[in-house]
C-alpha cells in the first residue's frame, strides 16, 4: 500500500491503521482532481518560467498588505456577528492569524513559482492548518469561521493579482488551503483510527470520500436549477465563482458528517458546523430555504451511493442534519 504521510499529522502513526487508509483515499482523490494539470511542455519555455516567477514575486511582495486587507474585509463582515453570538473578540487575534496566513501562502506561492503540483504543499500546510483549527476550536469552535474567511479572502485577493489565464492555476493551491481549514480533515482521520477495518461507519466514509466532489457538484447544480435567479452576497448563485464556493461548502458539510459518523455522535454538527452556518450564512445572503434544500438533496445523494446496510447506519445522521436546517428550526426562512 502506498503511503501519503503528508495527509496525516506529523506524530507517529501505524501505517496500516484505518486513519492512514482514509488519508490515502483522500490523497488519491486529490491526485484524480489534478491529473492532467501538471506542467507539460510549457515547463520548458523559459519565458513562461520567468513570467510565473515574476508573478509569484508580486504575490509574495503583496502578501502582508493583502492579509491586512483580508482581515479588514472579514472584520467588516462579521464583527457584529461576533457580538450578536456572544463571541469574545479577544479570541480573534489578527496578528496571530496573519502569521499563519503568511506561512502557508508562502509555501503555496513558492510551489506555484516552481510549477510543483498543488497537492505537493499538503505536507507543509496540513500540520499548520490542523494546529490552527485545533487551537481555535478548542476555545470556541465558532471562531474558525472568522479565521477561515480571512484565509479565503487572502487567497482570492492574491488571485486577483494574476492574469485571468493563471488564476485558475493558482486557485488549485488556494482550494487545498481552504479545504484543510474549513474542513475538519485531521479530526476525521483521528476518528477513523478508532475503527476496525470492517466498521460500517469507516466503510461508508471510504465509499463516500472519492465521490465527495461529484456529489457536491450534483447538489449545487440541482439547487441552481431550483433557484435560477438567486443572488447571494457576492453575486448570482450560478456564477462560476459562487458555484465553486458552493461546491466547497457542500464538501465541508460532507466532511463534518464523516466526523459525526466516525465519532458516533453529532458533536461536530451541533457545536461547530451549525453555529458556524448561523453566524456566516445570513451575512452572505444565503437563505435557510436554500440550505434546507441543499441538506435534503445531500441526504438523498448519500443514501443512493451506499449499500443498504451502510445507508441504514448513515441515514439517521443525515436526517438530523436535514431537520436542523429545516423549517422546524427556521420557520420564517
Amino acid at each position: 500500500m502506498t503511503n501519503y504521510p503528508y495527509l496525516v499529522s506529523s506524530t507517529s502513526f501505524d501505517p496500516l491503521s484505518p486513519s492512514v487508509d482514509l488519508s490515502v483515499s483522500f490523497a488519491q482523490k486529490y491526485m484524480q482532481q489534478v491529473k492532467g494539470t501538471s506542467p507539460g511542455a510549457a515547463s520548458d519555455d523559459r519565458f513562461a518560467e520567468r513570467r510565473r516567477t515574476g508573478m509569484a514575486k508580486t504575490m509574495l511582495d503583496s502578501l502582508r498588505s493583502v492579509s491586512a486587507k483580508s482581515w479588514t474585509k472579514t472584520d467588516n463582515l462579521l464583527a457584529k456577528e461576533l457580538v450578536m453570538h456572544g463571541i469574545d473578540s479577544e479570541l480573534v487575534d489578527p496578528w496571530q492569524i496573519s502569521g499563519g496566513i503568511h506561512k502557508v501562502y508562502k509555501s503555496a506561492i513558492e510551489a506555484y513559482a516552481h510549477q510543483q503540483p498543488s497537492y505537493s504543499i499538503v505536507n507543509k500546510v496540513s500540520p499548520v492548518l490542523g494546529e490552527v483549527r485545533k487551537q481555535v476550536t478548542a476555545i470556541d469552535p465558532r471562531v474558525i469561521g472568522f479565521v477561515a474567511m480571512q484565509y479565503h479572502y487572502t487567497g482570492m485577493q492574491l488571485m486577483e493579482l494574476l492574469p485571468d489565464s493563471e488564476q485558475e492555476n493558482f486557485g488549485n493551491y488556494v482550494k487545498i488551503l481552504d479545504d484543510h481549514l474549513y474542513m475538519p480533515l485531521q479530526r476525521a482521520y483521528s476518528a477513523a483510527g478508532n475503527h476496525p477495518a470492517d466498521s460500517v461507519a469507516l466503510q461508508s466514509v471510504r465509499v463516500l470520500m472519492p465521490m465527495m466532489t461529484k456529489i457536491s457538484e450534483r447538489v449545487v447544480d440541482r439547487v441552481n436549477q431550483l433557484y435560477p435567479r438567486y443572488r447571494c452576497h457576492s453575486g448570482p448563485l450560478n456564477s462560476p465563482h459562487i458555484r465553486t464556493s458552493s461546491i466547497r461548502d457542500v464538501e465541508m458539510f460532507q466532511v463534518y458528517m464523516w466526523v459525526c459518523l466516525l465519532e458516533g455522535n453529532l458533536h461536530a454538527l451541533e457545536t461547530e458546523l451549525f453555529p458556524l452556518c448561523v453566524m456566516i450564512y445570513p451575512k452572505l445572503n444565503v437563505s435557510w430555504e436554500l440550505v434546507s434544500q441543499m441538506t435534503h438533496l445531500l441526504r438523498k445523494e448519500i443514501c443512493a451511493c451506499l449499500t443498504p446496510e451502510q445507508a441504514r447506519y448513515c441515514e439517521p445522521f443525515y436526517e438530523i442534519l436535514r431537520r436542523m436546517f429545516s423549517a422546524e428550526v427556521f420557520p420564517n426562512a
